[in-house]
């Protein structure tokens, strides 16, 4: 078959991408090339499974800016296929004195970032939440959950396959090389490349 565009490998970064050039273009194409039997069969089905708030990157940069709107859109997802998560939230606790001024300086960089419902707590708070953990203070983020992506991945697939995408498993990229194809071109005029794939049908 001759497709217009193959993302390789079916994880969850790649049925994403594949998922997202659908939406845009529906007309495509497209094919997602994966060696395994099944999408997500590695490191996007044995992740922490963490829906992560934001709070750790430099505000103002593009992680911080993503990673927020990441978590809104992840829980959406969820809420809209049925994909059960749970926002269990997160304490990220001082124990020693000296370490209250960090736990501060993360907290501003939290609201910075626009997390939402960050508060710093103390020893008291910090027992009612969490029974076995003892600490001085603590930055509370609730927005902080856990999901399988493994089952958010395979959601993305049907979603890939829904919208007249082909998803082929069992098939291992094996070499790439660039080819000249005379029928394109890109806009200013010259002849455009694209890479030919080879892989092998187990």
């Amino acid at each position: 078959s001759s497709f217009d565009v193959a993302v390789v490998g079916a994880g969850i970064v790649g049925l994403a991408t594949a998922r997202e050039l659908l939406q845009r273009r529906p007309s495509l194409a497209l094919a997602v090339l994966e060696k395994e039997q099944e999408p997500a069969h590695h490191q996007s089905g044995h992740n922490s499974g963490v829906i992560h708030s934001g709070i750790y990157y430099t505000p103002g940069s593009l992680k911080a800016k993503l990673c927020v709107q990441g978590a809104a859109l992840c829980y959406k997802y969820c809420d809209q296929k049925g994909i059960p998560y749970k926002q269990c939230g997160k304490l990220i606790v001082a124990v020693e004195q000296d370490e209250i001024p960090r736990l501060k300086a993360l907290y501003e960089r939290g609201l910075q970032n626009n997390v939402p419902g960050l508060k710093l707590i103390g020893a008291k708070e910090i027992q009612e939440k969490e029974p076995f953990c003892r600490g001085l203070m603590a930055l509370d983020s609730p927005y902080t959950g856990i999901v399988d992506y493994k089952q958010v991945a395979q959601s993305y697939a049907r979603d890939v396959q829904e919208a007249g995408g082909t998803i082929l498993t069992g098939f291992e990229v094996t070499d790439m090389e660039m080819a000249k194809e005379s029928s394109a071109e890109s806009e200013d005029g010259k002849a455009a490349f694209f890479p030919s794939i080879y892989y092998r049908d187990f």
